[in-house]
């Protein structure tokens, strides 16, 4: 099992260079065939289109690293629930068995996502 995670860790890292890479250069082409022909700026390397991309990270998008989006999704799941009548849950169950095609001994709480 640790080797799954260490290989899909590998992946996510050569992912993320592979996109990082390819960003910067990117930034460095369109730097380069705009803002020299229209500025007189000079043209940039890719270590210097890289060093604009962190700036602008730390200039724009600030320090605090990547925000989770929808974080408490389980939470507002929760919610929902407490706030269906029983009816709802029942229908609700029912359009999750018809769709995935399986059903929890215990019908208080909703299916967990495991």
């Amino acid at each position: 099992m640790k080797r799954y995670w260490l290989l899909r860790g590998l992946k996510m890292f050569a992912l993320a260079a592979l996109a990082v890479a390819l960003l910067g250069y990117v930034v460095m082409g369109v730097w380069n065939a705009v803002l020299p022909a229209v500025t007189g700026l000079h043209a940039i390397s890719f270590m210097q289109a890289l060093g604009l991309l962190v700036l602008s990270r730390i200039l724009f998008g600030g320090l605090r690293g990547w925000r989770r989006r929808g974080g408490n999704w389980r939470e507002r799941i929760h919610a929902r629930w407490e706030q269906m009548t029983p009816e709802e849950r029942e229908k609700f169950r029912d359009v999750m068995v018809s769709r995935h095609g399986c059903r929890r001994s215990d019908t208080s709480a909703p299916a967990s996502p495991s």
